[in-house]
């Protein structure tokens, strides 16, 4: 079995355009969500998420990719080139064959779909461009990436709702572990807000119409987010001849089904989950400092996930600190474990955790350390990121430092 560590980050989300900005804005507890400013916005009963505002694809993309890319795409390219960029690998020769792509997405290309809906159904054309299903394919992103950058190895893409990049994450962990690949692209991208993708979200009666507070006691939903993350997974020994910058180990990973309900969350296959990450990573809990949390700001997944968390960790729980960065950057649903991925590194790699903002009243059911407000510097050497999606599908995995 080999050894996977983590050589090159890259991140696009409304904290900002890279991953440096992103992290500065998760240690300063900076808010990202904010009014939605798009065509029809105002027929929304949902005004707010974190959007990425002054985004210009113009300024990093010729016209011809711009008719190519949706803008999911370019948000995983924008963040694939930097974590590249920040590994110094080049994929030539037999490196190229034995490097790949696993992006995670729930919904590909939503902004394409809505405009060519409203092109067809409300302004009445008979006629789309011939490049509609190339930008809304779920895996264009993966495709992309691997065309850019000439990866030939495995690539492909992973839709499991929220749980998306966590699911890609964990596959380019095993497919290095296990000797297939050298090096691996991996992380997700969504970009959902778009009218017909909130007005969806709607009619599910989760979002809230005024922030999201995670853990707290008038939390009253999540607030969707938009953006990308993407990492360089590459086998220890490959990375230390080289001698590359490592930020972390991929140590564990563990993947589960709730079997029973296609929205409410269900603590045993959470439990199920958060153990098998730590059997697979031979951790024990007293090893695990912080978790980022799924924590949507939900009744029920925060409440479900901290009674979860509780009962596999036990006594070891009160030392645990557990944070929720979608309080700052929305929830990226499908892209949105990539995302939280920087904070677990960032705690093990720097001793800062990234907080919980908005919190405001305690939840007697949230009784778990949740790093209210402003970010924390602690001993960390082992994080865990949570994710657990529509479906019952959870994913879970455990980087160390080292």
């Amino acid at each position: 079995m080999k050894r996977v560590v983590i050589t090159g980050q890259g991140a696009v989300s409304s904290l900002g355009m890279s991953a440096d900005e992103t992290l500065a804005g998760m240690r300063e507890g900076r808010n990202g969500i904010g009014a939605l400013e798009f065509q029809d916005a105002e027929r929304l009963s949902i005004p707010i998420g974190g959007q990425i505002k002054g985004y210009d694809p113009a300024a990093r993309f010729s016209r011809q990719q711009i008719t190519l890319y949706d803008k999911f795409t370019q948000f995983a390219l924008i963040a694939a080139e930097e974590a590249i960029a920040q590994s110094g690998l080049e994929f030539t020769d037999s490196l190229a064959e034995q490097a790949g792509v696993v992006l995670g997405t729930a919904g590909g290309g939503l902004q394409t779909q809505d405009e060519n809906y409203r092109s067809v159904y409300e302004e009445g054309k008979n006629r789309v461009h011939p490049f509609v299903v190339p930008r809304l394919m779920n895996n264009a992103a993966a495709s992309h990436v691997s065309m850019t950058h000439n990866l030939q190895g495995p690539s492909f893409t992973v839709a499991t709702a929220c749980a998306s990049s966590n699911h890609a994450m964990g596959q380019a962990f095993q497919l290095i572990r296990s000797g297939a690949t050298r090096v691996m692209l991996t992380g997700g991208s969504e970009s959902m807000l778009c009218f017909g993708g909130i007005k969806a979200w709607e009619g599910l009666r989760v979002l809230s119409r005024d922030g999201c507070r995670p853990f707290s006691a008038n939390r009253n939903g999540m607030v969707q987010g938009e953006g990308a993350g993407v990492f360089v997974f590459e086998e220890y020994e490959h990375a230390k001849a080289r001698g590359a910058q490592i930020l972390a180990e991929v140590v564990g990973f563990a993947m589960t089904s709730d079997a029973s309900d296609i929205v409410m969350p269900n603590k045993l296959g959470a439990c199920r989950a958060i153990r098998g990450a730590l059997r697979d990573g031979g951790l024990s809990t007293a090893e695990v400092g912080y978790i980022n949390a799924h924590g949507t700001g939900t009744t029920a997944n925060d409440r479900t996930e901290c009674a979860a968390v509780r009962d596999v960790f036990g006594a070891d729980a009160d030392k645990l600190m557990i944070s929720s960065t979608k309080s700052m950057h929305g929830h990226l649903i499908g892209g949105t474990g990539a995302v939280e991925m920087l904070a677990c590194i960032m705690a093990v790699r720097e001793g800062v955790v990234a907080p919980t903002i908005n919190y405001e009243q305690p939840d007697p059911e949230c009784d778990l350390d949740v790093v209210p407000n402003a970010a924390r510097e602690a001993d960390v050497s082992v994080a865990l990121s949570n994710a657990f999606a529509f479906g019952g599908l959870n994913a879970v995995l455990a980087v160390r430092r080292i």
